[in-house]
């Protein structure tokens, strides 16, 4: 393959559509026509001989081929500003990009935010998502650093622990529970319990729970995230599971699930970010002095 065939703008438009998965928004931003992206992004996948995409229902996914170009194009990206603003003497407002869950952001990261954010406004970039998307940002190269709770960790990837937490019953203080200082599953039976939609892991997992100690429940609502979910638990709706990191508000009572297992959030990178020392800075900030890459 002669490499001169791959242009600089090809690498650029397909980087705008690994961000977006959708060929007209990532059109309009780059201010093409749709079938122009299409032609782009067929003749660069013919060029590299390898498909970089592919659907599956209604949705657009790229390859693993298809991420490893993202990754590139976007690094070939930095490296070119770089240059341009070294050739120009002029600093390079390259920001660190960060992606992660609600619960990272309110319950793990917010001091770290914060102080970056007042230190310089620019230093820093958030892309918030679930953890699918969050490790689909750090394979393409759209964030530098993704956090969040993983059943598994990748392989391809650079895990760092973050912080471990047990999963807690909340409850209000007044509640037949709240006298305990830990509670079981079984406790649970013939409670009615603010959960995830249907799917989501932290349902399944549950579920699952519930099921192996033959604990008959019932639920009382389905939330997304988990300022929603305390919320309808202070107003009395019912009671619900979730991370210890999540602070129970006035009239709530937090008591450990004993028979659960813990939650650890992790940070991922790609194997190599260490050596930008934006990524290595942001990660020395979230991250305790004792813990090490798994």
């Amino acid at each position: 393959m002669d490499e001169r065939a791959v242009s600089a703008d090809a690498l650029a438009s397909f980087a705008v559509f690994a961000e977006h998965l959708n060929f007209t928004r990532a059109a309009t931003e780059l201010h093409i026509s749709q079938p122009s992206l299409h032609v782009k992004i067929r003749k660069l996948s013919t060029t590299l001989g390898r498909p970089l995409y592919h659907r599956t229902g209604r949705r657009l996914l790229l390859t693993p081929d298809g991420e490893a170009v993202a990754r590139f194009a976007r690094a070939h990206d930095e490296r070119l500003t770089q240059f341009l603003a070294d050739f120009a003497g002029a600093p390079a407002h390259r920001p660190v990009v960060l992606a992660a869950g609600q619960g990272a952001y309110l319950y793990l990261l917010g001091d770290t935010i914060r102080t970056m954010l007042a230190e310089e406004p620019t230093r820093l970039r958030l892309i918030n998502c679930d953890h699918r998307q969050m490790l689909a940002t750090v394979r393409t190269g759209q964030a530098h650093l993704g956090v969040s709770v993983l059943d598994v960790l990748p392989d391809d990837l650079t895990a760092v622990e973050l912080a471990t937490f047990p999963q807690v019953l909340l409850l209000p203080d007044d509640h037949r529970l709240a006298t305990r200082r830990t509670v079981r599953i079984r406790d649970l039976a013939g409670e009615r319990l603010v959960v995830p939609p249907q799917h989501r892991p932290h349902r399944v997992l549950l579920e699952q729970a519930l099921r192996t100690a033959r604990a008959d429940w019932t639920v009382a609502v389905e939330a997304e995230g988990w300022p929603l979910i305390t919320h309808f638990v202070a107003l009395g709706v019912g009671l619900a599971v979730v991370n210890g990191c999540v602070p129970p508000p006035a009239g709530l009572v937090a008591r450990p699930v004993t028979d659960l297992p813990e939650v650890t959030y992790h940070a991922v990178h790609q194997p190599d970010a260490l050596s930008d020392p934006r990524v290595a800075g942001l990660l020395n900030r979230i991250s305790p002095t004792d813990r090490h890459p798994t």
